[in-house]
């Protein structure tokens, strides 16, 4: 076996048996993440040097409870094996098994050996068998399962050799069936199966009876053969329970001569802790606590980091504009290329930061504990208990938060989880939040102790989550998409977390954010620049119209120059929609310079702030926000002849920034994340929708 042509390994077993620690074992960085086809679940492809003149292309295959799939994860398995010209269908089969909890891992390896393809059982902590006080037989284990069999530590990269090297040895695997389900089931029956498909092993024929409804790769004769088996369904559905049980007494006989536990040899801390983490009082406040301080470390850690990007971005588009002449390329580079790789790069502490707390969670053995902690509570809104951490990592920012909801396994609950992260108030919004609440809402105190800012904008907080919960409850009945209702959680054995597993997780998770959704928001960037510094023939001519409107008033050049950016700004591709959605917006209290504000924050809704403070021709700097506030609170409607940015616009304001989709990265990640641009749209416009109703009945009702 030569380096030109590897060898294609699957890496398959339950979730929770330490698989994707064997995997990062194996491959080091040398690993890719992709989306299988059509899917988003997430496909991850390494490649291993298991001798000198040997190599190994190992696909990390979703983890599965059995070959029956109950899941688009578990689906995914079963394609790649029963399709033998898949692009992923493997030479060999390494089978990943927890050793505590072998007797389950078994039953997912006697269904794959079945398909008689070279499998190698790979027990994984194996130095917990003193601990556990287990004992194995492994060389009757390997007579029995008829099978190579390894023990290994993935943690303590215990057996990794021993197994690189039974898998260069594949060829020699006895590819024979384990279980004759034919015999203890129905002889005729089966025998009547394998005529019909003599190419195929019996269970692969199986399979294709019970599990499989797209038969694309298949003849028009063996469809119709396959229909022919399948008649009658009732016989079909008693014949699969008669498998399973037939597999867990094969199983039960194996592990009764090969497999013994001393319990009295172990020590089990587990269910002293379990007693504390999932108690129906103090587990809800001891996950509080934690939520509080991941949601702390998001805000107080990322903040310098990003501050320090921030920073740099803004000296190299200054740097940028004092080295290179003036001109569309100068303008493009700093006002475009520079702030679109600013709002991909600055995004990466706060994703570091949450994945980090999140595989520290996973590697304990916490997070299931979460799951079932809230599990009840999360699905009476269409979720599952593994949609807490998005939703309250959401506060800081709704991309990594869309990002962690990759960890809940039911496709339905994961999407309405990514379609309602937005609602939960992010960052971004708090700079809008500050400066309207600062114009509207006086500076007093509630009972002598609460500012009434601060109520206000913990009431905007609330309305976010409780929105976020009444969208869930709705989806759930409204959306027609296929999910499983099947609750299976696993208490995994606390332990202490890997620290290549957690850097191999953050770094790929903040790898797939920069290269997919960073592309995306690159070219948005340079879309809202070219609107911004482009126009019809009024835009030309800003300069000659300019002067003609100021020729009789007095400017010094720094108030000159700040005006003109702005009358510019009018006469610009993005000034002449301001001014062409401002009909529609009036009905909300705004004019059209608000209007060009709405259409820029689609960018991020920060940029709400900013882009006010061009138009009113100040700059956006953090000593000029009480300035911006002043010239803001002095703007005057043309047709009340009083303050723009009264109560009720305020208000309106408020409501419309609590609901809307005004963030372009959010719709990218939520893109990549769904494969679509359905849910993304839906997201856009169905917010955008509810946001305007909501801000035209505040508006009416305070006016």
């Amino acid at each position: 076996m030569s380096n030109n042509k590897p060898i294609k390994v699957a890496l398959i077993g339950n979730p929770n048996t330490g698989k994707t620690s064997l995997f990062n074992q194996l491959t080091g960085l040398n690993q890719k993440v992709g989306n299988y086809p059509g899917v988003t679940v997430d496909k991850k492809i390494g490649v291993s040097q298991l001798s000198k003149n040997v190599v190994a292309s190992i696909i990390d295959l979703p983890g599965t409870y059995s070959i029956n799939p109950t899941s688009l994860d578990e689906n995914i398995v079963l394609k790649t094996l029963l399709h033998t010209d898949h692009e992923d269908f493997p030479d060999v089969i390494v089978v990943v098994a927890d050793i505590e909890n072998i007797k389950r891992n078994l039953l997912l390896f006697s269904q794959i050996k079945d398909l008689q393809i070279p499998t190698i059982l790979a027990l994984n902590m194996a130095d917990q068998m003193d601990k556990k006080g287990i004992v194995i037989d492994i060389d009757l284990l390997k007579k029995e399962l008829k099978s190579e069999v390894v023990l290994i530590s993935a943690r303590k990269k215990q057996g990794i050799e021993s197994l690189k090297k039974a898998i260069a040895n594949y060829k020699k695997s006895n590819i024979e069936a384990l279980a004759n389900i034919s015999e203890r089931i129905d002889a005729a029956y089966f025998k009547s199966v394998k005529q019909k498909f003599p190419d195929f092993p019996l269970y692969k024929s199986w399979l294709y009876i019970t599990q499989v409804e797209d038969f694309a790769d298949l003849s028009d004769v063996q469809k119709s053969k396959i229909k022919e088996c399948k008649k009658d369904k009732e016989k079909i559905k008693k014949y699969q329970h008669k498998e399973t049980i037939y597999r867990y007494q094969q199983i039960n006989n194996i592990l009764t001569k090969t497999y013994h536990i001393d319990r009295s040899k172990g020590t089990d801390l587990r269910a002293k802790l379990d007693k504390v983490l999932t108690h129906k009082i103090w587990g809800y406040v001891i996950f509080a606590l934690i939520l509080i301080v991941i949601f702390q470390s998001i805000f107080d850690w990322a903040s310098a980091p990003m501050d320090w990007i921030d920073e740099f971005f803004a000296n190299l588009g200054a740097k940028v504009k004092e080295l290179l002449p003036a001109g569309k390329l100068t303008s493009l580079l700093a006002e475009g290329i520079i702030p679109g790789i600013s709002g991909i790069v600055i995004f990466i502490p706060q994703i570091a930061i949450l994945f980090l707390f999140v595989a520290v969670l996973e590697e304990t053995g916490y997070m299931s504990r979460v799951v079932f902690l809230m599990d009840k509570i999360m699905r009476r809104f269409g979720m599952s208990g593994k949609s807490v951490v998005p939703l309250i990592s959401g506060t800081a920012c709704a991309i990594p938060a869309i990002m962690a909801a990759r960890n809940i396994s039911g496709w339905k609950e994961r999407l309405i989880t990514i379609l309602v992260v937005p609602f939960t108030t992010c960052s971004a919004r708090l700079p809008v939040y500050a400066i309207i609440i600062a114009l509207i809402i006086p500076q007093k105190r509630v009972l002598g102790i609460f500012g009434l800012q601060g109520l206000t904008l913990l009431a905007l907080y609330f309305i976010g989550f409780a929105s976020s919960l009444l969208a869930g409850y709705i989806l759930n009945r409204v959306l027609k998409v296929k999910g499983s209702s099947f609750f299976v959680i696993e208490m995994p054995n606390y332990k202490l977390p890997s620290v290549k597993n957690i850097f191999f997780t953050v770094v790929e998770k903040t790898k797939a954010f920069v290269f997919g959704a960073g592309k995306i928001i690159l070219a948005i960037s340079i879309i809202l620049w070219f609107l911004a510094s482009h126009g019809p023939k009024k835009f030309d001519d800003a300069e000659i119209g300019f002067k003609s409107k100021v020729e009789k008033v007095s400017l010094d050049p720094e108030e000159y120059n700040a005006q003109f950016a702005s009358y510019k700004l009018e006469q610009s591709y993005i000034g002449v929609m301001g001014k062409a959605i401002e009909p529609v917006i009036k009905p909300l209290g705004y004019d059209w310079k608000i209007g060009i504000a709405l259409i820029a924050s689609f960018a991020a809704r920060e940029v709400f702030v900013g882009t006010l403070a061009t138009i009113y021709s100040v700059g956006n700097d953090d000593e000029n926000n009480s300035t911006i506030k002043q010239r803001m609170a002095a703007e005057i409607n043309p047709e009340t002849g009083k303050p723009l940015f009264n109560f009720p616009v305020g208000m309106s304001l408020l409501i419309f920034y609590a609901f809307a989709m005004q963030c372009v990265s959010t719709l990218a990640i939520v893109k990549r994340e769904t494969n679509s641009w359905k849910w993304p749209l839906l997201q856009l416009f169905g917010m955008g929708v509810l946001a305007y109703v909501a801000a035209l009945l505040t508006y009416t009702i305070l006016v």
